[in-house]
């Protein structure tokens, strides 16, 4: 390996923290969706409920979408940091022997 280092759990801290969030936005989505909001009491209300629900269920999906794919992007990022890794320190390999 070479010099270049970056610590592969700050990746998984990363990965975690965004599965976290989207797992959350799923649920407080579903909470949302199953929402009764009768218990407001007046019909214009509950129609304002439902719609609130309905808005912010799509908006929270979307934010999900969105962190599953920083997921995906911060898996790429360690992949690619890993190969340059090993692509520096084979070059470094070879320069040494040169220098022999």
């Amino acid at each position: 390996m070479s010099d270049l280092r970056l610590d592969d759990t700050i990746f998984e801290d990363l990965k975690n923290t965004f599965s976290t969030i989207s797992d959350r936005m799923d649920t407080a989505r579903r909470t949302l969706k199953g929402a009764d909001g009768s218990a407001v009491g007046a019909g214009k209300l509950v129609d304002e409920v439902h719609d609130f629900a309905d808005e912010w269920g799509y908006g929270i999906k979307q934010l999900g979408k969105h962190t599953q794919g920083a997921v995906k992007m911060i898996n790429k990022i360690g992949d690619e940091f890993s190969k340059l890794d090993q692509d520096l320190a084979e070059s470094l390999k070879s320069t040494q022997k040169k220098g022999k």
